[in-house]
């Protein structure tokens, strides 16, 4: 019997698309599908810088330390340990596909650099400059080049290099060691808050000419190596300094030309642009790359030539930056930790050249930086700050390196060398700035400068002409406020310009103009001159003068990771020129006789408060107004459909950015909450519809002028420093013809005369018309027990009747001093009850009803943080239950503005609070007067 085999036949068919239903492993590398492993690779990459980041950003480091860090992890000094780690995440055949897309990346960071790079701040500090950062790379270059014979004697044997020439590996070393990481100083100087200093002028300055000197000496190196003899090296320079020349003096004014045509210089790039330049950064890498150069350069290139002029590199750059820094730079810089093997250093002799090169970058920079800068007039500590600064490597240095691994320059122990070089002195840059460089050494360098005090700290000026007095002034006169810095939110504007319009008071019109022909006619133009200035001489003496109304408006702009928010702050001059929220304020000062500063500072989130209350303190302001967000965001948004106006007082951000202001700022504080001050009252937006959307679109939204700008005031006034500068300051936005005012000193009597009348709350249905107080979607939701206020039980049991003389005293002396322009504007009175709060409430509803059409009322408070007031506490556990919200508005806005403020806000007073807290300044102030 015969037996017939038949053999089945591979399959020719089209391999399976079934995925991990089949059985596939998607972690195994496919050749013809890489896409698979390289997502899986991307995500461990990014995932893990991403948690490293998070504990070294508390330490203030920037984000390529954990991008090191976290490929170092991932390499073989850490993971790789593991058995079959490499093998399956990060095998040898996936790594061109991973190079590829992080070189891509790289082509784009360095445009990213070079838009960050702006000529025009090494021009304008170009002799400071210039030595500094001539010294500063000459000396590490020098001893640089010293350690390199060392360093070749030592490795040139190592596996992966190219036996490249001495002279070439000297070139190499030396730009490694002489090397500054702009990018990574710009972020460094913004997050201490030096950039606009001296010190962050002058090492901004210098960090560009470095970095275009040793990119330059880079691509020397790179063609050298890549040249096979020293005539094509020198055909590869020139045509390196060809296409450079046809950059700048052909392509440049051609783009520029494009851009102006286009309309993207004032309005920023258009998709069109973007397009346009992307495709130009490709090309010049392409042409780089193809003479023997990096392709990086030629997008370093691209980046140069882009103009700066209208924020145009800015705006840019926020196009691209996201992309490039999220997924691309992680990817890069892992591939750097994938390459370092901390295993190879593993000899005393290896372990000297660790600390001789660490020794050599380090010392080297700081010497010289700190020579050059001293040279030029900086102080010892200026000038080893500078240095400390100049010797920060960062990414920059971490390219070069894998540039030089690449090309066989170095072998893979000596990257490993520099590699744990770069992170050492980027580390040490943060902390060591700060230890000699601290705040408080800044205002005291800046006081010495300004001559206002010794060496010593004693103080040389002498006392401001402006606070001397002659004692003629009546009582409400003699404390005025004249000097304000106040925050600018472009969702408070309205309110701020009003509330600054009656602070300025009136002034008078100007005289009528006869056009010079006319003037002819009637009578010589000298003589109608004379007459014009004896009038106005004759005026003016009959008027009382007043000291104008100073006002300074701080806009902040939040700090992030990003690279266009430091180009802002190296730009912020030019920025602060073009802002639309500034120029409206300059434009409102103008026009209403007010003499405005302006400002825009950029920092993060947590630092505002800090920078707010220092600027105020460097004005000498005696008022810092900063308005309540009306969305519950600290900075302004950048895309106003977004918010919400729920969030207003639940935001725990925006809450403790106000108590941090009221509690470190040494000027009096006021907080506005807008509730329509100015004639546009803001109310919650409730649910939309597709028909609701429809009809606003059908409508055109016409505001009618006010026809009534007049403005009521109601304050309580219970006592206290708070309470003493409010009614100073009640009294001042008095002086406005257009401001009437109801005063009330409310004294707390437990056994009060029974003739008072009975004042209820009313019932929380009765709050508004529609809704009640549970429709409020501003305030926390629920019940929460953390944020009901509580009251101490011996409080509650010692809470006795408040009669106080001297505040009787002080009342009635402002008051009964008021004079009679103001005195009819003015109504106050004296009220004894046991229920102060619930009085307060129902006396505001009735003064500030809301059926008024004027330009909106105001309900101001003394926020009483230092007074001790059991009684209104235990009121307002009551009221806010009977208003159906016993948590109030929160725990943390109870903080920020006091009790009375918080049921006024839940009691939906139609009216904007104004919550004042007295400084220590001005409490000393209001003392002496008293005494006086």
């Amino acid at each position: 019997m015969s037996t017939t085999t038949s053999s089945v036949p591979a399959s020719t068919g089209a391999p399976s698309q079934g995925g991990v239903l089949d059985g596939l492993n998607p972690a195994h590398y496919n050749p013809k599908n890489p896409l698979l492993l390289l997502i899986i690779q991307m995500a461990i990459i990014i995932v893990t810088c991403r948690l490293l980041h998070w504990p070294l950003s508390k330490l203030r480091q920037p984000r390529v330390i954990a991008e090191v860090i976290g490929g170092i992890v991932l390499g073989p000094t850490v993971m790789g340990r593991i058995p079959g780690f490499n093998h399956s995440i990060f095998p040898n055949e996936s790594k061109p596909v991973l190079t590829l897309v992080a070189n891509l990346g790289l082509v784009l960071f360095l445009f990213l650099v070079g838009l960050e790079v702006d000529i025009r701040m090494l021009l304008s500090n170009l002799k400071v400059a210039v030595s500094v950062g001539a010294a500063g790379m000459i000396l590490p270059f020098g001893l640089g080049a010293a350690i390199a014979y060392g360093l070749h004697s030592e490795f040139k044997d190592d596996p992966g290099t190219n036996n490249v020439r001495f002279g070439v590996f000297v070139l190499f070393i030396g730009v490694a060691m002489a090397i500054t990481a702009f990018p990574v100083l710009a972020r460094i100087l913004t997050e201490l808050k030096l950039l606009q200093s001296s010190v962050g002028t002058i090492v901004l300055s210098a960090g560009v000419g470095n970095d275009v000197v040793g990119w330059i000496l880079l691509a020397l190196t790179v063609a050298l190596v890549n040249a096979g003899t020293g005539l094509t090296a020198l055909y590869v320079l020139l045509c390196a300094v060809g296409w450079t020349l046809v950059l700048v003096y052909i392509v440049r004014p051609v783009f520029i030309w494009i851009l102006r045509r286009d309309g993207s210089l004032e309005n920023g790039p258009s998709q069109s642009m973007v397009a346009l330049t992307l495709f130009l950064v490709f090309a010049s890498a392409f042409f780089t790359d193809i003479i023997g150069v990096h392709a990086i350069f030629g997008g370093f290139l691209i980046g140069l030539i882009c103009p700066h002029e209208r924020g145009f590199a800015i705006r840019l750059t926020e196009k691209i930056e996201d992309f490039v820094s999220v997924l691309f730079l992680p990817l890069y810089f892992a591939l750097s930790g994938l390459n370092t093997n901390i295993g190879l250093l593993d000899d005393g002799i290896v372990w000297a050249y660790v600390v001789g090169v660490i020794a050599i970058a380090f010392f080297g920079k700081l010497a010289g930086g700190a020579i050059a800068a001293r040279v030029n007039g900086l102080v010892w500590r200026e000038s080893l700050t500078i240095g400390v600064l100049m010797s920060c490597k960062g990414l920059v240095e971490l390219i070069v390196l894998n540039i030089g691994l690449q090309a066989g320059i170095i072998s893979q122990r000596v990257f490993t060398i520099f590699v744990v070089m770069a992170l050492i002195t980027t580390f040490a840059t943060t902390p060591l700035t700060e230890w000699l460089y601290p705040l408080w050494y800044q205002k005291k360098l800046a006081a010495w400068k300004r001559g206002e005090i010794d060496w010593d700290g004693n103080r040389l000026m002498t006392e401001d002409p402006d606070d001397q007095t002659d004692g003629k002034k009546d009582t409400t006169q003699a404390f005025c406020i004249n000097k304000i810095t106040m925050l600018l939110r472009l969702d408070s504007l309205p309110s701020l310009f009003t509330f600054i319009n009656l602070l300025g008071g009136q002034y008078e019109a100007p005289a009528p103009k006869v056009h010079k022909a006319k003037a002819r006619k009637i009578e010589n133009i000298a003589e109608l001159e004379e007459k014009s200035e004896t009038l106005q001489a004759s005026a003016s003496s009959n008027t009382a003068k007043k000291r104008p109304l100073e006002v300074d408006g701080l806009r902040i702009i939040e700090l992030t990771q990003r690279t266009s928010t430091v180009m802002k702050v190296s730009e912020v001059d030019e920025f602060t020129d073009r802002d639309p929220v500034l120029n409206v304020f300059r434009t409102f000062g103008r026009l209403n006789h007010l003499a405005v500063s302006a400002g825009i500072s950029v920092a993060p989130e947590d630092s505002f408060a800090e920078v707010l209350t220092t600027r105020a303190a460097d004005r000498s302001s005696e008022l810092l107004l900063v308005p309540w967000s009306e969305t519950g965001a600290v900075s302004d948004p950048q895309d106003h459909q977004t918010t919400s106006p729920e969030n207003r007082f639940t935001s725990s951000v925006h809450n403790q950015f106000i108590a941090k202001v009221l509690g470190s700022t040494s000027c009096s504080t006021a907080i506005l909450v807008d509730r329509g001050f100015g004639g546009l009252e803001r109310t919650l937006s409730r649910s939309t519809s597709m028909h609701s959307i429809r009809s606003r679109k059908n409508m055109d939204s016409i505001f009618a002028p006010v026809t009534d700008p007049s403005h009521h005031i109601f304050f309580p006034y219970f006592g206290g420093d708070d309470d003493r500068l409010a009614l100073r300051f009640v009294l001042q936005l008095c002086g406005s013809v257009n401001v009437t005012a109801s005063i009330v000193h409310i004294v707390f009597k437990k056994d009060a005369n029974i003739k008072v009348p009975e004042l209820t709350v009313p019932a929380p249905a009765a709050l508004s018309p529609t809704t009640g107080p549970a429709t409020r979607r501003d305030l926390p939701r629920g019940l929460s027990l953390s944020n009901v206020p509580t009251v101490a039980k011996e409080d509650g049991q010692n809470a006795s009747s408040e009669v106080a003389s001297t505040e009787e005293t002080f009342f009635k002396s402002i008051v009964n001093s008021l004079p009679s322009s103001t005195a009819d504007r003015v109504h106050h009175e004296r009220i004894e009850t046991s229920q102060v709060l619930q009085y307060t409430l129902v006396k505001a509803r009735e003064e500030l009803s809301g059926l008024k059409k004027n330009a909106g009322d105001l309900l101001v408070l003394g926020r009483g943080g230092k007074e001790h007031r059991p009684y209104i506490r235990q009121e307002l556990v009551s009221i806010l239950d009977a208003l159906g919200q016993p948590s109030g508005a929160g725990a943390e806005v109870r903080k920020c503005l006091g009790d009375v403020a918080e049921a006024a806000i839940v009691a939906n007073i139609r009216a904007s609070v104004l919550v004042v807290q007295a400084g220590a300044n001005a409490a000393d102030k209001i003392v002496q007067q008293e005494r006086s």
